[in-house]
């Protein structure tokens, strides 16, 4: 099977956040690939990614990338596939920069952007993305969402276990 879900990171600096992705993905067990391509260093090398990402069976990008951050919206002018930008925190404006160019994108070239460092999350939007035509893999989905929620009233129980504890 080919991959679903291309990962392009500006440096391989950024791969400390992306792998998160990359880890979200191996545990629904999506396949993906991964690149290091810049929009500003290496602007051939990301396009050529983008353009032959649809032919090659790619159904999403996730792009992730610091400081100006154009690589989401360089990858989607070029692709008819959804591209979710991941702005990382790579410089002394804690990634508040590489969010504005990610976000900001203008309109007819779309980019889903989720927050500074929030590779998981777009791991996720793609899963659900993905899981629009694919049922098992929505049921995947489903059941992480249930898990999290057990996780979170398990975490209340203990709580309010800890409370009457201290009102006796």
């Amino acid at each position: 099977m080919s991959a679903k879900v291309l990962i392009v990171m500006g440096s391989d600096s950024d791969w400390k956040i992306m792998e998160k992705a990359v880890q979200t993905l191996a545990e629904f067990q999506v396949d993906y690939e991964v690149h290091v391509a810049s929009a500003h260093r290496t602007p051939a090398k990301a396009l050529t990614l983008s353009r032959e990402a649809h032919g090659r069976g790619i159904d999403v990008i996730i792009a992730g990338a610091g400081a100006a951050a154009h690589l989401a919206g360089v990858l989607a002018s070029e692709t008819p596939l959804p591209v979710i930008g991941v702005p990382i925190n790579g410089t002394s404006l804690q990634g508040l920069d590489a969010l504005y160019a990610t976000v900001q994108m203008p309109s007819g070239v779309p980019v889903a952007t989720v927050a500074i460092d929030g590779a998981k999350n777009a791991a996720l939007l793609a899963i659900q993305m993905l899981g629009i035509k694919d049922a098992a893999l929505r049921q995947k989905f489903l059941e992480h969402k249930a898990k999290m929620a057990k996780e979170v009233e398990a975490k209340d129980e203990k709580l309010q276990t800890q409370l009457k504890d201290i009102s006796k």
